[in-house]
This record gives structure tokens, C-alpha cells and sequence, in this order.
């Protein structure tokens, strides 16, 4: 491995780490700030998985990001989402659209 893929790894780790460590900021709260989330990344995982070559599924990626099964990390962590959180998520997808 060279050294640029050594610091981008170790960076996606302390990235993944940070997430992990902060359960309190909520999905859909990255989400309307930053247009990504936990889920987000565990999808990117399961396709750049299957880029090289790997079979991943997306309840295994997501494990490895949330660093438990996602039902419980959801139990957990995940509170519901209020009416104002909702109300700018679909904004923003309809803006993509």
C-alpha cells in the first residue's frame, strides 16, 4: 500500500471513529448540514466493496461503520426525527431532483 492510500485509510478510520464516538448527532441532522450519513457511507462502502471485487452486504457495512448491528445502534442512539428536521430533508431532495 502506498502512502497517500496509508493516510486516506487511516483518515476513513478516524472519520468512522469520530462518528462512532459522537452517536449523538443524528443522521438526518448529517444529513441536512452535510448531504451524508452513517448510511451513506456504509452504502459507499458495499459499492467500493464490490468495485474491487468483494461481496459486502449493506447490513455487514453498516455493522462496520456503527461499530454494532444497526438495529441496535438504533435502539440505542437514534432518536425520532422532529417535523422540522423532516420538513428540510425533503427540501432538500426535492432540490436535487
Amino acid at each position: 500500500m502506498n502512502k497517500k492510500t496509508e493516510i486516506e485509510a487511516a483518515t476513513f478510520r478516524r472519520i468512522v471513529k469520530h462518528l462512532r464516538d459522537n452517536p449523538e448527532v443524528q443522521n438526518i441532522d448529517l444529513m441536512n448540514l452535510a448531504n451524508f450519513c452513517r448510511n451513506c457511507i456504509s452504502k459507499w462502502y458495499v459499492s467500493e466493496s464490490a468495485s474491487q471485487g468483494e461481496e459486502l452486504s449493506y447490513d455487514d457495512a453498516r455493522e462496520l461503520i456503527y461499530g454494532m448491528p444497526y438495529k441496535e445502534y438504533k435502539e440505542r442512539y437514534q432518536k425520532e426525527a422532529t417535523k422540522e428536521q423532516l420538513d428540510k430533508f425533503n427540501a432538500s431532495q426535492k432540490n436535487e431532483g
